[in-house]
């Protein structure tokens, strides 16, 4: 069966998409940016550079880090991280509920073939 996959183009110069959307549920899952880093197979650098991407698009934290020490640092989703998440998740569930007699019917076309 075709899947849909949602990216947003935001004003005036971001997106986001199912893997930054991944990286916050991954970082509220487990508490820290490295984390989840690791579970989704990226170096540490990168997930810093996409949190603090989406940080800038949105002019505000969407996750706060607190940094290392003797019993390590941690970082959470602030309320607008969630915000994200939650609407990203709720626009897709609606893409994909719009779209899914079209998703058949281009299943159908390949099962024709």
């Amino acid at each position: 069966m075709p899947s849909l996959s949602l990216r947003i183009n935001l004003d005036p110069d971001g997106r986001i998409g199912p893997g930054k959307i991944e990286l916050l549920e991954q970082i509220a899952a487990f508490g820290s940016i490295s984390a989840a880093a690791r579970g989704m197979e990226m170096s540490y650098k990168h997930a810093w550079d996409l949190v603090e991407d989406m940080n800038r698009v949105f002019g505000k934290p969407l996750v706060a880090a607190q940094t290392g020490g003797r019993k390590g640092g941690g970082a959470q989703l602030t309320a607008v991280g969630l915000a994200v998440v939650g609407r990203f998740r709720a626009i897709e569930r609606a893409a994909s509920s719009a779209a899914a007699a079209h998703m058949e019917a281009l299943q159908a076309e390949i099962n024709a073939g």
